[in-house]
């Protein structure tokens, strides 16, 4: 509850501790000055906030190829917002030579996150990771995307809602390509993907270890 002034030319200032993302906001007035005339003015002052979107049509993908040099194979960190009204596509593809491969990929308005670390005959305990998160995603609203892998520890959260695991075998040394596919796979049929549909919506913010991806490709 906020208290504001007592005569009609006074400016009553607050300024929030913590920082607040919504859509809409709404105030309701508690109380009216005894002494004075009922009347509210309110204005809201918000922060500097950085946006850079692109737009897939199901036929397109954005790939980011990287300096191996610059991995830290310790740490990886992937965000980004989405929008669409499709209710299945695929976000993110990246995979190696052995059968290991990395899917974000939306499938009947839920996100699900499939992590396969390659040979389950050699290795048994290295069987297919999948962890489904939120529903009905595809109601053309931004929604939110973090992928953390620290060594074997996997952070995986949409929209707030997290899901934290530990990745059997060896995660942390997964066979990659240094290159990162977003909306989609660069060629149809590479990976065993369960809906096998490219992304047709609008992504924005994708960060890659803090590399702004659409930044570097407006630049080229």
């Amino acid at each position: 509850a906020f208290s504001g002034n007592t005569n009609a030319d006074n400016v009553v200032f607050y300024k929030l501790q913590h920082s607040i993302k919504a859509r809409f906001l709404r105030f309701v007035p508690l109380d009216w000055n005894t002494n004075g005339r009922i009347g509210m003015r309110i204005e809201v002052y918000g922060c500097t906030y950085t946006s850079e979107v692109v737009g897939f049509d199901g036929k397109s993908c954005l790939i980011y190829t990287f300096n191996q040099k610059l991995v830290n194979a310790l740490k990886d960190v992937t965000s980004l917002k989405f929008k669409t009204m499709q209710s299945d596509g695929i976000l993110l593809h990246r995979e190696g030579k052995n059968g290991d491969h990395i899917i974000l990929e939306l499938i009947k308005g839920k996100l699900s996150l499939l992590i396969n670390l390659g040979d389950t005959k050699t290795h048994p305990s290295n069987a297919p990771i999948n962890i489904t998160l939120g529903s009905l995603l595809d109601d053309q609203h931004w929604h939110s995307v973090l992928i953390e892998h620290f060594n074997n520890q996997v952070n995986f959260t949409v929209d707030k809602h997290s899901h934290h695991f530990h990745a059997k075998g060896e995660f942390s040394y997964l066979d990659l390509d240094y290159e990162l596919s977003f909306g989609g796979t660069p060629v149809p049929g590479k990976s065993e993907t369960l809906s096998r549909r490219n992304f047709h919506g609008c992504f924005e913010n994708i960060y890659y270890n803090e590399v702004n991806i659409i930044d570097l490709a407006r630049r080229h």
